[in-house]
């Protein structure tokens, strides 16, 4: 096999950077990974134990190309699904196990086909079954966009989500170890194909020869490309991780129907996220423009006051952070993923990660973008991508 002389240069050991070095190096590409921090894994990261928590939920769908891409190289091994109990609604201000009326309808409605992009949630909802349904469907909705008005969203965007997030059997799966076992699982797979990894190595300016591909965040992207235009709205979240001490009864999922809010165990699916007799729970509210995360963290703790009776006396730790603009990419009316911005930027540069031109739920959009960013570079070297 020919060297190649010019490496693929991958800025950014995330998801999206993780799977781009991957899939190129795969190809028989030279590749060299940066990462600034001294850890791989971006938003994957996790608390160090003994309550491993990632920055904010995270869960993988069986039913979608990122688990394809991850169990046919065995990165995904031993991974659980949900639990069936403990599954909770709120609903006028009390938990319940069997969704209303009005949610169910609403799910009916989401697995309609042609639905329109040019019309908010809301709007489409309503039209077609009235307002409480419609309320109904927008609130539950803010499980897989991580905002405080997903009715405001293309619908056609917002009703993909809550398709996927409805299907039963659910498809969510829990890797054992959490994202920290995915991550260092990625990361030996690099290595093992060939992917030279530098930690602790920011990059400031993109110059010399070859490709290079941006896994980082939009605001990173724009400071490091030099375009102010490399901008996709995205939400603005209140997230509170919790380790309490386990008791019987201890709720596994809450949804909230009165506001825009959800709560996981996640210690149900994974012990091993948390201290025996103990569990991590993370809870997460889209927060309106003007509220604080002091405010959302309150709204948090409403939640957990009804899954977890008594929690705050058997509290042993805590974090809280405001995820502003680092939960995915949003499409309003009138636009779609086609619409965000691209991934081949021109010079032999491309983009990837969650707010960029790619379909998919979540991190979905980060691998689609990768390896599309990946078979641009590897193009530009004269390699095609090595479908593994």
């Amino acid at each position: 096999m020919t060297p190649i002389s010019s490496p693929i240069t991958v800025i950014g050991g995330g998801l999206a950077g993780l799977v781009a070095a991957i899939s190129s190096a795969e190809s028989g590409a030279s590749v060299d990974l940066h990462e600034a921090h001294s850890q791989l894994g971006g938003r994957g990261r996790s608390s160090p134990a003994p309550y491993v928590a990632n920055f904010g939920p995270h869960v993988i769908y069986a039913d979608g190309p990122l688990w394809r891409w991850l169990d046919d190289r065995k990165l995904v091994a031993g991974a659980t699904r949900p639990r069936l109990r403990g599954l909770f609604l709120r609903h006028h201000g009390s938990l319940h196990r069997v969704p209303p009326p009005a949610l169910l309808r609403g799910i009916q409605l989401v697995r309609s086909h042609d639905i329109p992009g040019d019309i908010s949630y809301y709007r489409w909802a309503e039209g077609k079954a009235g307002p409480k349904v419609a309320e109904a469907l927008c609130r539950f909705t803010a499980v897989g966009t991580f905002t405080h008005d997903p009715g405001a969203l293309s619908a056609e965007f917002a009703a993909g989500v809550a398709r996927r997030a409805t299907k039963v059997p659910p498809t969510a799966r829990y890797v054992p170890g959490g994202w920290t076992t995915l991550v260092d699982r990625l990361g030996d797979r690099a290595v093992d194909v060939g992917v030279r990894i530098h930690t602790t190595s920011p990059i400031t300016e993109v110059s010399g020869t070859g490709p290079v591909i941006v896994a980082t965040e939009l605001s990173a992207a724009r400071r490091l490309l030099g375009d102010e235009k490399l901008t996709w709205p995205s939400g603005r979240v209140a997230s509170l991780d919790l380790g309490i001490k386990a008791r019987r009864g201890d709720a596994f999922v809450i949804s909230d129907l009165d506001g825009c809010g959800w709560v996981e165990c996640f210690s149900y699916p994974d012990p091993s996220l948390a201290p025996a007799g103990h569990h991590l729970v993370q809870a997460q509210v889209g927060m309106h423009p003007d509220e604080t995360l002091a405010d959302g963290v309150i709204r948090a703790e409403a939640l957990c006051d009804l899954g977890y009776p008594d929690w705050r006396d058997r509290e042993t730790w805590r974090r809280r952070s405001l995820l502003d603009g680092r939960s995915g990419a949003l499409d309003y009316p009138g636009t779609s993923w086609r619409d965000r911005p691209a991934i081949e930027r021109g010079n032999d540069v491309f983009l990837c990660g969650d707010s960029v031109a790619a379909p998919g739920l979540l991190s979905e959009v980060s691998w689609s973008s990768a390896i599309t960013a990946a078979e641009g570079a590897l193009r530009s070297v004269g390699r095609e991508v090595v479908h593994i």
